[in-house]
């Protein structure tokens, strides 16, 4: 037998020893036992540590700013009336509204095509919620670039506002975290108002209102119960969603149109007899306006304006986002008809040629005298084709700016009954000198007949010169520009200016000297509807009132008596004005052979009430020659006409006052002797048939030196 092992009392009574165990050693665990303990522990410790990440997250996190773009309004352009819409700057087409403005049955349909327990939940979904957390330990059913859907009213409302639109489990997570983080800090009036309000409806809508416009051409506060449920319908997926688009897009619409209406009928927002009555129809919905926003006149309009607002201190962001009510001085009457004018006429001087036509370019521009806002304008037929604007583009004038040399020789002490010579020498080089002891002709006849000798000659003696010429020009609102040398030529049409400058430059005579600065905006609101920027019409006196009485007195003899005759009848108005062409040696024969091009046209006129220039220019520079037989008295004046006959409707009837009569203290100033050997003016070799009423001069110097005593220039329109 073997020695008896020790074994203490207290083993014998099987209590623990000093070690805490009993004398009995338990069996090992299985392998997979210590497994799934260890694995319970971790999945409880990290759902523990993913309970307090969330947690902190939640506590520490902060809306971030909203989206800028989401925060900005559609800014509106009205024509004078500020109820016609020109057209609009947008980042986005959106106009807020209130709340209340909403209609309850658009708010019910919401709620019922996106999220029907919008009005209970905390802002989240259980199952969204469900899957970050698993994502948060790494055991997600989805991929690390997928989420699923689900989503609520708010977390939409989340994307939209605060996040971007990428599908990451990062994103996914905010977005829960700040939907749980709004549904304790914002009303639920207040998301679902925000949510309404940014939302896409398609069409380049965002928000109820701009919907409501883009498909009905209503204000959301009209909307039906069939509208309201089919707009909200949409939402889920606008570019399919649309009916006008096709078949299936309409068969797809009417699909959940009806979840809606079903939604609504359970949440006990509608009865179903109501749901009955517009169950199986959609609405009626509009054609999509497939016209580009800037398309047509719209562009032109628009830029102008857009313009006109930097200039007055709005910035690009504030054009684009702000909001505003911007209403022009353009009138839509006015407006309607330069566009329908300038493309008649245009097609009738090209003999009904429309690949000619469309290479004559004509401009328009018109002005309330009284204001100097611009009532119409037309510089080329469509933007989006051709966005240069000929109504502001400077061109040579022509004879259209003699008048300022006559207001410059009439501030000289000269009346319109003092003579000048009608005759000027041309020396060697064949260049034009002044001979003041010519047969003379009275301003008042040199004016009517737009004689270019007797003008060279007048600007050579008046005591300011050419540099008069030019300070009566800018005192009446002309931009000096290119062709503006201080020389005798300047009455003969070198001078650019633009027809809009032209329009405003006459305005002042026709108000008396009271010069306007021409502009396109009245007055800007901003969205509560309060007045930030209103025009100044006040007016400021550049021109002395008799010398603008003159001026206006000799311009309305020029279309009773002279070149101006096509555009005296428009309906029994007084009408004063002047023609002007602008011709150059054509580039295929030698200088001064007699061969001549026209490059522009014109007719600048006004009455009491409206002045209007037109110009004709032919190629995409404005700089080819118009053709045989092209002058001032013809297509422009008739243009000028046809347009004013419209545009004059319904005024009153009213005249200018006529002229001062006063009496001259001109001083001529004598002219040297000249060196060179002197040359006559010739007559124009180039035939020409001029209007049957006009007796009007050529705007253009003397085309060639011949020998002999100086003679008389023959006359040729204007």
């Amino acid at each position: 037998m073997g020695k008896p092992k020790r074994v203490s009392a207290a083993n014998e009574a099987g209590l623990p020893t000093v070690g805490g165990t009993t004398g009995k050693r338990k069996p090992p665990r299985a392998l997979w036992q210590r497994i799934l303990l260890w694995g319970m522990v971790t999945v409880l410790s990290l759902g523990l540590i993913g309970a307090g990440v969330v947690a902190y997250a939640y506590q520490t996190i902060k809306l971030p700013d909203a989206n800028a773009d989401f925060k900005t309004n559609t800014t509106f352009v009205y024509y004078d009336d500020g109820k016609t819409p020109i057209g609009s700057f947008q980042v986005q087409n959106r106009v807020t509204i209130d709340y209340n403005t909403m209609p309850q049955y658009t708010k019910d349909a919401m709620v019922a095509a996106e999220n029907r327990t919008f009005w209970t939940d905390p802002g989240i979904s259980v199952t969204g919620l469900f899957r970050a957390a698993l994502g948060l330990v790494g055991i997600s059913s989805a991929s690390a670039t997928e989420t699923g859907g689900g989503s609520t009213l708010t977390q939409q409302y989340i994307k939209i506002m605060y996040l971007t639109q990428e599908k990451t489990f990062s994103r996914k997570f905010t977005e829960i975290l700040l939907a749980a983080k709004v549904g304790q800090e914002i009303s639920k009036e207040d998301i679902l108002r925000d949510y309404l309000n940014t939302v896409y409806f398609g069409r380049g809508a965002y928000g109820l209102e701009a919907g409501a416009q883009a498909y009905f051409k209503k204000p959301a506060s009209k909307l039906t119960l069939a509208e309201s449920v089919a707009l909200c319908a949409i939402v889920n997926s606008p570019g399919n969603l649309d009916p006008t688009a096709g078949e299936k897009q309409a068969a797809d619409l009417l699909q959940r149109y009806q979840y809606t209406l079903n939604g609504m009928v359970e949440m006990g927002k509608i009865t179903e007899a109501q749901r009955s009555e517009v169950y199986n129809q959609l609405p009626k919905f509009l054609e999509q306006d497939t016209n580009s926003r800037l398309g047509g006149q719209r562009g032109f309009l628009l830029k102008l304006v857009q313009n006109e607002m930097l200039a007055k201190g709005f910035t690009d962001e504030q054009i684009s986002g702000g909001g505003y009510k911007v209403v022009t001085t353009f009138n839509k009457k006015a407006q309607d008809a330069a566009v329908s004018v300038a493309k008649a006429k245009t097609l009738q001087a090209s003999g009904g040629n429309k690949k000619k036509a469309a290479t004559l370019k004509v401009a328009i521009a018109s002005l309330d005298n009284a204001t100097g806002g611009v009532i119409a304008m037309y510089g080329n037929p469509d933007y989006v084709k051709n966005s240069r604007n000929w109504a502001t583009t400077p061109r040579e004038t022509g004879s259209t700016f003699k008048p300022y040399a006559l207001a410059a020789a009439l501030r000289d002490g000269w009346t319109l009954n003092d003579k000048v010579s009608r005759q000027t020498k041309v020396s060697s080089g064949g260049n034009m000198l002044p001979w003041p002891d010519g047969k003379k002709v009275t301003l008042l006849q040199a004016t009517t007949q737009s004689i270019n000798d007797a003008y060279y000659n007048l600007v050579s003696q008046i005591p300011s010169g050419p540099e008069g010429v030019i300070q009566a020009a800018n005192d009446a609102g002309l931009p000096t520009g290119a062709g503006w040398a201080p020389d005798a030529y300047l009455p003969l049409g070198g001078p650019n200016v633009s027809p809009v400058d032209q329009a405003s430059g006459f305005s002042t005579f026709a108000n008396m000297g009271i010069h306007h600065e021409w502009h396109v905006i009245n007055q800007v609101f901003d969205s509560a509807n309060k007045v930030t920027y209103a025009a100044d019409t006040t007016g400021l006196q550049t021109i002395e009132t008799g010398i603008a009485q003159d001026v206006t007195a000799a311009l309305t003899n020029v279309v009773r008596d002279g070149t101006g005759r096509a555009a005296a009848y428009i309906g029994g108005y007084q009408v004063a004005g002047k023609t002007g062409s602008k011709g150059q040696d054509d580039p295929n024969f030698p200088r001064h052979s007699g061969h001549r091009q026209t490059v522009a046209t014109w007719f600048v006129g006004y009455t009491k009430q409206i002045s209007t220039a037109v110009m004709y220019v032919r190629g995409e520079g404005g700089h080819e020659d118009l053709g045989y037989g092209w002058f001032g008295s013809g297509a422009a004046a008739q243009t000028w006409a046809a347009y004013m006959r419209i545009a004059m409707e319904g005024k009153p009837y009213e005249r200018f006052p006529g002229a001062t009569n006063k009496k001259s203290t001109q001083t001529p100033t004598p002219e040297p002797e000249p060196t060179p050997t002197w040359i006559p003016t010739p007559t124009p070799t180039v035939p020409y048939t001029p209007a049957p009423t006009d007796t009007p001069t050529e705007s253009t110097p003397p085309t060639a030196p011949t020998t002999g005593p100086p003679t008389t220039p023959a006359a040729t329109p204007t």
